[in-house]
């Protein structure tokens, strides 16, 4: 009976979850194996009544495994509208403290709840949605692995998100940025992970199509370099194996050392490599035109994966580490800016002679924008890995106006403009329910973008001038407070833009959500047709 081995498995995994916390070390294991145990028995129950209502019902594998990747558009608009949503809490707790709610809801729990829920559940369900959909229409193969492994990877993913997240807010965290999650929680996830490479693996081997598609390059290293950023990253020995604490291998400078390469290449293959082979298959696919240059995109390719992974050293200039080492993160930064506006310019140029389909696809514009914040967000990170600069950025908000600009700018708008591609594919539907809807996501995005990175690249340099200002006698003219209370303006402007963000976001859910109901909108055409020329 199809799903029996599911429930089955699913049933003793709250078992198991059950007698965790019957047998705990510490109250914060017994909480976390509780929660796990909830997830799963609710689990448990679906699955069940889905044996029970689809009996010895066949599946056809004649076609596509689409039913993971339609669930992954709609939860990856779901985990964004939070991730956003979150991300306006904490902005106005630092605009006005007094909405910090303790403990479990004050900035310092919530803050990787924003975080992990933009990079790993928004931008990490897109990627393996997006994945699944363009690794099968380009190798002319079903998913391999039959549909129990394919659905493992995507709900076992989904289970990885809730305990990280539950985590946080209890206060389980390693204190390693964006690997915050404790033992036992990154070898549920390595375990997913690797299920993960074998299904995507295993499509291309069994591929129809001869050539591999550029696309499935970068998503292959990404989860190749993914894989092994984590476990070496997250190598710890825990206190007790029914508890939640565990301490790392290493320690010291080389502890940061190994934090900040996989800090960095983080961010180089899960937010850049892979979005990448999301932007060189719908980018064309939307534009209804070839790829400017396939060569390009392969000296693109293998130029940014060979120098990205030297870069992480930047993040720890004028500390412990060796000189020459930071010295050298410097330079692989610098070399980085060529091949990052090599694969931008590769994107613009796709255009070529479909340019006036940005007056009426609003789609189109959207990617076209988040080849803009690529390619300045790109310009930008290795200017500020100079040393010079460094002094001046590092520990501001000038650092976080940069990675929002990257995540908002190109991760935000690339992946809605590829699940407002996906949604009316996925579902049989002609077109989506409003372009106009999609055009006022554009501008309330793209508005709420430049008003967060304007206001704390000014914050940022405002902070790093007032630590470095000094008196004649050699004393710091400004206190740290004096500092913080200089940025409150800005705090504000961060907190209304987030916001603007998060409007676009809901605007986007809905637009989804009547898209899959099949409902389309009574509107004008985006812009007329164009005039003739005089003769």
């Amino acid at each position: 009976m199809r799903h029996l081995s599911g429930t089955i498995i699913l049933g003793i995994g709250t078992l198991l979850a059950v007698l965790g916390a019957a047998f705990a070390a510490d109250s914060l294991f017994r909480a976390h194996a509780l929660i796990l145990a909830l997830t799963l028995g609710i689990a448990t129950i679906v699955m069940a009544r889905l044996v029970q209502v689809n009996g010895n019902t066949e599946v056809d594998k004649s076609g596509y495994m689409d039913e993971p990747i339609r669930i992954g558009v709609i939860l990856t608009v779901f985990w964004g509208v939070i991730g956003f949503l979150v991300g306006v809490i904490i902005a106005t707790q630092l605009a006005w403290p007094d909405f910090n709610w303790g403990p479990y809801l004050n900035f310092g729990r919530i803050r990787p709840v924003h975080t992990s829920a933009v990079v790993f559940a928004f931008g990490g369900t897109a990627l393996m949605t997006t994945s699944f959909y363009v690794v099968q229409r380009t190798c002319r193969a079903r998913l391999w692995g039959g549909d129990g492994l394919a659905w493992f990877v995507f709900w076992g993913y989904q289970l990885f998100i809730v305990m990280a997240a539950t985590g946080y807010l209890l206060g389980i965290t390693q204190g390693r940025e964006y690997a915050e999650p404790e033992w036992y929680v990154d070898i549920w996830l390595t375990i997913v992970w690797v299920a993960y490479l074998v299904v995507f693996l295993g499509t291309l081997v069994k591929r129809k199509e001869k050539h591999i598609y550029v696309a499935n390059w970068f998503y292959l290293a990404f989860i190749v370099t993914i894989a092994l950023l984590h476990v070496v990253n997250n190598l710890a020995v825990p206190v007790s194996f029914l508890g939640v604490k565990s301490y790392s291998l290493f320690a010291g400078v080389q502890d940061a050392m190994v934090q900040w390469w996989y800090g960095h290449n983080a961010v180089g293959f899960f937010l850049t490599a892979g979005f990448l082979g999301m932007m060189y298959y719908f980018l064309p696919k939307q534009a209804q035109r070839p790829v400017y240059s396939y060569r390009l995109s392969i000296i693109h390719f293998w130029s940014l994966i060979f120098l990205y992974i030297w870069a992480g050293p930047h993040h720890l200039h004028y500390t412990a580490l060796p000189d020459w080492t930071q010295t050298l993160g410097m330079a692989f930064s610098i070399m980085l800016w060529m091949p990052s506006w090599g694969g931008m310019i590769n994107g613009l140029m796709t255009l070529s002679g479909a340019w006036d389909k940005i007056r009426t696809d609003p789609i189109i514009r959207m990617m076209v924008m988040s080849l803009a914040f690529y390619g300045m967000s790109t310009f930008e990170g290795p200017v500020m890995a100079i040393k010079a600069v460094n002094s001046l950025s590092h520990y501001t908000d000038w650092t976080i106006g940069h990675v929002h600009s990257g995540a908002l700018g190109w991760v935000g708008m690339i992946t809605f403009g590829s699940l407002y591609f996906l949604a009316p594919r996925l579902w049989g539907r002609k077109q989506l329910y409003s372009l106009r809807l999609v055009n006022w996501h554009f501008w309330l995005a793209t508005l709420g973008i430049v008003m967060y990175v304007s206001a704390l690249w000014v914050a940022g340099i405002t902070q790093g001038l007032m630590w470095k200002e000094y008196d004649s006698q050699g004393f710091l003219v400004y206190s740290f407070a004096e500092s913080v209370a200089a940025l409150h303006p800005y705090y504000i402007i961060r907190m209304v833009a987030g916001l603007l963000y998060l409007t676009g976001g809901l605007i986007m859910a809905w637009n989804i959500y009547k898209t899959i109901r099949g409902d389309v909108r009574n509107e004008k055409p985006m812009a007329s047709p164009a005039a003739q020329p005089a003769e």
